[in-house]
């Protein structure tokens, strides 16, 4: 009788269960249904009644787009040319000229001329505005319009109608099979320690990470630096690929954990790896992101390598690509990762976002936790992975903080390109004290560099009657354009690096970036020292 008193009590749970999810799923599918059925009826409205045209793709893209927003930064909406872009990128080849872009109301602007390809044969520089391609005006289209007209069919021609510094001129090129190459640059640095820089995590990462290893093992190498700093990320699998070339086979390297336990997963190492005795220092910053984090937290979290720079920006979340109807798609974040000892890096709380100010709160503010490293090493959550040695530079002013977000560094090195025929070889080549005080006083005309206090000042100066405080509004101006330029001062050290490689750029390509890197970057000076110190190397990653 009691079993069978258990049972029903069983059987009654579990209706009442079913009944309530039931239940819940039918009342937020309704909750859904009803809302489409709102959107519906209010865009049919507006199609008929408002008074002038409506668009309705880019009107239900920029709905969908705002309606993700509130979530977080990651998950998002892809039209058409989105999802060729994000294909691109993923794939890292596509049929264009050789060139990275900026699109403008003035039209398309070279940001960076690829060396080799069709923009580079034609001689076209950074800085170039195309105005019209094959006849047609470019000026004032949106981003997706002018997204379409450089790339196209390999071997169509192009007839590109260019402003380069107040004048107008003409060329004639070809799209050609562009190729990106996430490894851009490898090398010996000496006789024994090689460098290795990847910028992206596309589907060709970790075989041209492989090329890479073993052509430098040939050349010698017995150590590496392997330089993760700025890499955005990309592919989850090519991080765990490349993470396994130095991890022994069938050891954990991330785990994601989801909402439904079927997206939940733990990604082991299946293949044998390229090394597992070789010294590594893997170079990280701020901007090194996503499976950046997930390779340099694994082999941190094994004492594999020594980490070395800045904080890492703390990304820790993963994203799927979801197909929806006419070719869009959705990107959508699915779960967070967590490395080996069960660290989550990810910085930012989305969930908890301040209704009122839309401030993010930071995991970190409510205490990080303490895991272990295969050798006992201390390491901790919340907010990326911290660098065993910590590289120090200035903490950026909210002043640096905006010049970074303008085109004034890039505006400056097209400027300084017209003004100088030519710069010391790409190894040698420094910007000066001299030099930065010419970009202080080239930045008092920028006019794509402006702080919040400008803004603000401007505006009230705007909103006012008076027509007698002109004369006291110019010198008010001029105090806080000073101001501006004092805080960005304090931030010399990491301005200059940009700068210098802006102009390099310019130049000797990205390929003179990276050869000024190995003879002149302090963290891969620092890197290759700590590597020649063998008993302060296994030091570093013996317990604390």
């Amino acid at each position: 009788m009691r079993n069978l008193k258990i049972k029903k009590n069983t059987i009654i749970v579990l209706l009442v269960a079913t009944v309530f999810i039931s239940f819940s799923f039918k009342s937020n599918f309704f909750e859904v249904a009803k809302q489409i059925e709102i959107y519906n009826s209010l865009f049919k409205e507006l199609n008929m009644y408002y008074i002038d045209e409506i668009n309705p793709a880019d009107l239900t893209d920029k709905v969908i787009k705002n309606t993700l927003k509130d979530l977080d930064p990651y998950t998002n909406f892809y039209n058409e040319q989105d999802v060729e872009d994000a294909r691109i990128r993923r794939e890292g080849e596509y049929a264009g000229i050789g060139v990275s872009v900026f699109y403008t109301q003035n039209g398309i602007q070279l940001k960076e001329i690829y060396k080799g390809f069709s923009a580079d044969k034609a001689a076209l520089k950074a800085g170039d505005v195309v105005i019209s391609v094959n006849g047609e005006s470019i000026k004032n289209m949106d981003r997706d319009q002018q997204s379409m007209f450089l790339k196209g069919a390999p071997d169509t021609q192009l007839l590109l109608e260019i402003e380069r510094q107040g004048k107008i001129i003409k060329k004639e090129l070809k799209r050609e099979k562009v190729e990106i190459n996430p490894v851009p640059f490898f090398s010996m640095i000496d006789d024994e320690t090689g460098y290795i820089t990847l910028t992206r995590f596309n589907n060709k990462a970790s075989s041209e990470v492989k090329k890479a290893f073993s052509a430098l093992k040939n050349e010698g190498m017995k150590k590496l630096v392997f330089d993760l700093r700025s890499n955005p990320g990309g592919s989850l699998m090519e991080a765990i690929n490349i993470s396994n070339f130095f991890v022994e086979k069938g050891k954990t390297i991330v785990t994601t954990k989801a909402k439904t336990k079927k997206l939940s997963q733990t990604y082991k190492g299946t293949n044998e790896p390229l090394d597992l005795e070789m010294p590594i220092v893997v170079l990280v910053n701020g901007s090194s992101a996503s499976a950046s984090e997930i390779v340099s937290g694994s082999l941190q979290d094994y004492d594999r390598a020594v980490i070395m720079g800045q904080r890492s920006f703390g990304k820790g979340l993963v994203q799927r690509q979801k197909e929806l109807t006419y070719g869009t798609q959705l990107k959508v974040t699915i779960s967070k990762y967590h490395t080996p000892s069960g660290r989550c890096i990810q910085e930012l709380d989305y969930t908890n976002r301040d209704d009122k100010t839309g401030k993010v709160p930071k995991f970190s503010d409510r205490g990080i936790n303490e895991f272990k490293t295969e050798n006992g090493r201390t390491v901790f959550d919340g907010g990326g992975v911290m660098p065993d040695i910590e590289i120090k530079e200035s903490k950026k002013t909210e002043a640096t903080k905006s010049l970074l977000r303008s085109k004034a560094i890039f505006n400056f090195a097209t400027d300084y390109f017209y003004k100088n025929t030519s710069i010391a070889d790409a190894e040698n080549y420094e910007f000066k004290n001299t030099d930065f005080k010419l970009f202080s006083e080239y930045l008092k005309k920028d006019t794509t560099f402006v702080v919040e206090q400008e803004k603000l000042f401007k505006e009230a100066f705007l909103s006012s009657k008076k027509n007698n405080i002109s004369k006291e509004y110019h010198k008010i101006k001029n105090i806080l354009l000073e101001d501006k330029i004092n805080e960005v001062s304090k931030n010399q050290d990491v301005i200059n690096a940009l700068i210098e490689e802006e102009i390099l750029k310019r130049y000797y390509y990205k390929e003179g970036v990276y050869k000024h890197s190995l003879k002149q970057d302090n963290t891969i000076s620092e890197a290759l020292n700590l590597l020649k110190n063998q008993d302060r190397y296994n030091q570093i990653l013996s317990i604390n």
